[in-house]
């Protein structure tokens, strides 16, 4: 079975333990367009350092350039895609699955993956993505095995393993983007989602870690994705350190090859664990997928407090260890080592411990040490040092010949000398093996043998690691022109008002019985709202009640082909994510009526974008998460069931938390802590009234309508 471990590199040291540890292949990213921008990162020259270093290894590289492009930065994304494959990429990530057409029609030998910000998750995602000239999806953290199976199938398919998830589903947060001018769809994500939240249902109305995933870690069901026909199983991490990133990959290289992965988790808890782990939503929603109670890493467990500070423990601690101390499955403080005893060890603690606290160790000194590993390419090497002949180095086919050696009058060469001298690679990942060394008579001064050895090595590099270049070419970007006047309303249901709704999209509060008489009908046509996560068992629930609409309004790209096999209208919604003038005509040249621009636009920045069929989201609630698990660890029997929740933060801001139904079970949407309202410009305006229908009277003049603590949002401020 062919496989691949990907592994992340926020930075060299994180590059080299991947590689060293046994990765396949890193994944790793530049100053710019890089969705963990706050990660040390690679310019050009470092990027090409590490690519050659894992080429000569066989370890591929992947550049991630995938966060959304606005027009004024479209010459300097080409630019940098370009400048990153000639640079050893072996593969561009990206976001934009329709500003990835582009580049594939400008570099058709670029190859380009799709990142999971894209939300691809079902079968018709997968293909648009292929049509769009990519040949691989990372697939939606969230997509059921059962469905990348049938992905598989059409298109090669990574799949995450292990890592931080993330609270929303892929591409869809604009959390942070509104509570801090900090977007994760620009690679600054500030995780407002690992704060603490109150729920008001019963039993949740404590603070706690409501919306903070456990860290992923699917384990040796890893075998059931590749036998289901994932290609690669991929570690998130490029914020982590570089014993994580190596304990990472030893953990799952144990799994496949047979190794001690018992061993091998201890040593990945030890370098980070949020949460004991959870598989994640590809195998169902389980108890742990959220963290409620701790934050951030607790390590592994390695023994429980007795009297006074003694731990009772069979870790052999040592100085320099950190430990975090849990009672009652919450954080109450940290420790230190501070001396060894029998049967255990004593901590030193601010905190006061308790009798029967349990102790977890989040720092191992020892495990750098133990994680070191060396991995290198050997080589055949033949040396010829004659006197009186051209000295002569080659590597199988590959052969050069220097200056003719003179006759040594004393001290001449050795074949230790020579294979003392080649035996230092100068860095380089290769074990030479002395196939042939001869030498007879010759001088040769150190300095001067050091340089035949750097300047051969140098040459063999180039030789096994070609350099690349392609055509410099620019899109011709063709800006839109015109406006729309008319008005979009987002509802879940009938109210007054609504009629005068040029399209009305309706959004189902259950999907699995849509009735005719609760859809609203303006005086245009009316749309299905489709969210941005959808499966097969999805499509079946809706399928049957596509006759009674016009088209489908969807935040996932999978809704276009959706729309075009059943021969109905298609409205690009703002889950789309529309940047830039490319992504905007692609859009309409594949096929989209209908065209909502991104929320995180300024209005300038739309207006710019703006022509016939374009809308911007201008008035009412802002949908900053979709939340495909159940934030109450699916307590069906003794749910409330209730349309909707209110969130509340630390600070007081409440944010209303909607429910829906599906096939199997209730998901969620998050809505921004104020409403939005600006004022008409060139685009046609968006209204979302899903929470808020009792505003459906103010569509003529929405500033009229009493939105107390209303937002403009991005409206005058461009996003960092």
């Amino acid at each position: 079975m062919n496989y691949e471990i990907l592994a992340p590199a926020g930075d060299m040291l994180s590059a080299r333990a991947a590689i060293s540890s046994g990765a396949d292949a890193i994944y790793l990213g530049l100053p710019k367009f890089s969705a963990r921008s706050s990660a040390e990162n690679f310019g050009r020259d470092s990027l090409r350092e590490i690519a050659a270093y894992a080429h000569l290894l066989g370890v591929k590289v992947y550049v991630c350039l995938n966060t959304l492009v606005k027009d004024n930065e479209l010459s300097e994304f080409f630019r940098s895609v370009k400048e990153a494959w000639e640079d050893g990429a072996d593969a561009i990530l990206m976001q934009d699955m329709l500003l990835g057409k582009k580049v594939k029609e400008l570099y058709p030998e670029i190859v380009l993956h799709l990142s999971t910000q894209a939300g691809c998750c079902n079968v018709r995602g997968a293909e648009f993505a292929r049509d769009c000239g990519f040949s691989r999806v990372v697939l939606a953290r969230e997509t059921p095995i059962s469905e990348i199976g049938k992905i598989a199938k059409r298109i090669e398919t990574e799949v995450f393993v292990q890592g931080a998830l993330c609270t929303c589903f892929s591409g869809q947060c604009y959390l942070s983007s509104f509570a801090g001018n900090n977007s994760g769809n620009r690679g600054r994500c500030k995780q407002p989602c690992r704060k603490r939240y109150s729920l008001d249902r019963k039993g949740y109305e404590e603070f706690a870690y409501a919306l903070s995933p456990s860290d992923l870690s699917v384990g040796k069901r890893g075998k059931e994705l590749l036998a289901a026909g994932v290609c690669s199983l991929k570690i998130e991490g490029r914020m982590r350190r570089p014993e994580y990133v190596a304990a990472a990959v030893g953990y799952y290289r144990a799994i496949l090859e047979g190794g001690d992965a018992r061993a091998a988790l201890s040593d990945l808890k030890r370098a980070y664990n949020r949460g004991d782990y959870t598989e994640g939503l590809a195998f169902g929603q389980k108890e742990d997928f959220l963290s409620r109670n701790v934050q951030g890493h607790i390590g592994e467990r390695v023994g429980t407090m007795r009297d006074g500070s003694f731990c009772a423990s069979d870790h052999a601690a040592q100085k320099g260890d950190g430990f975090k101390i849990l009672r009652g499955g919450k954080e109450v403080g940290g420790a230190v080592f501070r001396a060894s005893g029998q049967g255990g060890f004593f901590l030193s603690s601010q905190e006061k411990l308790l009798r029967g606290d349990e102790v977890r160790l989040t720092t191992d000194v020892s495990l750098p040490a133990r994680l070191a590993a060396e991995r290198k390419r050997k080589i055949p090497l033949s040396l010829s040092f004659l006197a009186g002949e051209r000295a002569k180095v080659s590597s199988g086919d590959f052969c050069m010949t220097y200056d003719v050696l003179e006759e040594a009058k004393s001290a001449p060469l050795t074949r230790e000398t020579l294979c003392a001298c080649f035996e230092k690679t100068d860095g380089l990942p290769l074990e030479p093996v002395f196939t042939e060394v001869e030498t007879e008579r010759a001088f040769l001064p150190k300095s001067a043998l050091n340089a035949i050895r750097r300047d051969f090595y140098g040459r063999l590099v180039s030789r096994l690691v070609p350099a690349r270049e392609i055509s410099a070419l620019l899109p011709a970007v063709c800006g839109q022109s015109g406006r729309e006047d008319r008005t979009a309303v987002i509802a879940d249901g009938l109210a007054d008002g609504l009629a005068n709704a040029d399209l009305l999209i309706y959004k189902p509060q259950d999907y699995t019985r849509i009735r005719p008489e609760e859809i609203p009908r303006g005086k245009g046509e009316t749309f299905l709202y489709l969210p941005p996560f959808f499966c097969s068992e999805d499509e079946t629930l809706v399928l049957p009640a596509l006759p009674l609409f016009d088209g489908v309004y969807c935040d996932g790209y999978y809704g276009l082909l959706l729309a075009k096999e059943h021969n109905k209208k298609f409205f690009a919604g703002t889950g789309w994510n529309l940047t830039n003038a490319v992504a905007v005509a692609e859009a309409k040249a594949a096929g989209a009526d209908f065209l909502a621009l991104s929320k995180e636009l300024t209005v300038r920045e739309q207006d710019a974008l703006a022509g016939e069929n374009i809308f911007s989201l201008d008035f009412g609630g802002i949908k900053v998460m979709d939340l495909c698990y159940c934030l109450f660890g699916k307590s069906c029997s003794s749910c409330d069931r209730r349309k909707s929740y209110t969130l509340t933060d630390e600070e007081g801001r409440k944010f209303p938390l909607r429910r829906y139904r599906t096939e199997n079970g209730c998901r969620f949407e998050l809505y921004n802590c104020a409403p939005l309202c600006v004022e008409r410009h060139a685009t046609g305006r968006l209204f979302d009234l899903t929470l808020q229908k009792e505003l459906a009277p103010y569509l003529d003049d929405p500033q009229s309508a009493p939105l107390a603590g209303a937002s403009r949002g991005h409206a005058n401020r461009s996003l960092l």
